[in-house]
């Protein structure tokens, strides 16, 4: 089985086990998909929440946020891995997206752009990898890129798909070779492939008994007696 055919059968697998998914319906508005990805960095969605929420109820709105005092904004954003290092970096995307827009806070101008442009102009910004740009681009403008969490690499990485060596934003470009443009499509093995790391192929102790993909993974076939019994994927 060749990686592209390993993908799509990753890709069909969960999309059975798993429940199906929509993008029609954004999870988090442009501008809070952005900034709470940049504050989730190392940090837990608890506290990546629990900073966002502190952030804009202490400073009203993005002008608050922009023109609050850093230790200020840092002291709001506590919660996460580096706080004195995300305020600078927040300030300064929402200058520039002020500045790109004349005067707003707002990302829809993305819609319009390319997707290699859109990119670009995201990556740009300090702070923003090109994980980020890529969750904001598919979830929020439904662009054709291929978003690679931990999740999503540490199980391509054990199904074979890619080497050992290849690294998240090299898995991005491999990853959307085999799987094509369909935003939809994308979208499903992103996220199923994410719960999949979360639920049963975790980091330490894989749950290979009760994973789907045990019959064609090359690492569960080098570890058939690992894990525990089979799980729901609920």
């Amino acid at each position: 089985m060749t990686p592209a055919e390993a993908t799509w059968r990753v890709h069909d697998t969960l999309n059975a086990f798993y429940e199906p998914v929509s993008l029609d319906t954004p999870r988090r508005a442009p501008m809070r998909e952005l900034i709470s990805t940049m504050l989730s960095h190392r940090t837990t969605h608890r506290d990546e929440e629990l900073a966002y929420d502190r952030m804009l109820a202490a400073f009203g709105d993005w002008a608050g946020v922009e023109a609050a005092p850093l230790d200020a904004l840092a002291h709001e954003i506590r919660t996460t891995r580096w706080p004195g290092v995300q305020a600078p970096r927040i300030q300064e995307a929402l200058r520039r997206i002020r500045a790109q827009t004349g005067g707003a806070y707002t990302l829809d101008f993305l819609a319009e752009m390319p997707t290699d442009d859109a990119m670009r102009w995201l990556t740009d910004l300090p702070g923003v990898g090109f994980k980020t740009a890529s969750l904001l681009l598919l979830f929020n403008f439904r662009k054709p890129v291929m978003p690679v969490d931990t999740h999503v690499h540490r199980v391509a990485q054990r199904v074979g798909i890619i080497g050992p060596k290849v690294t998240h934003d090299q898995a991005h470009t491999i990853l959307l070779s085999y799987l094509g443009p369909d935003p939809a499509v994308l979208f499903s093995y992103h996220i199923h492939n994410l719960w999949h790391g979360q639920r049963i192929c975790f980091f330490s102790n894989p749950n290979c008994p009760g994973c789907p993909l045990n019959t064609f993974c090359e690492y569960g076939r080098r570890r058939p007696e690992h894990g525990s019994p089979a799980r729901t994927a609920s």
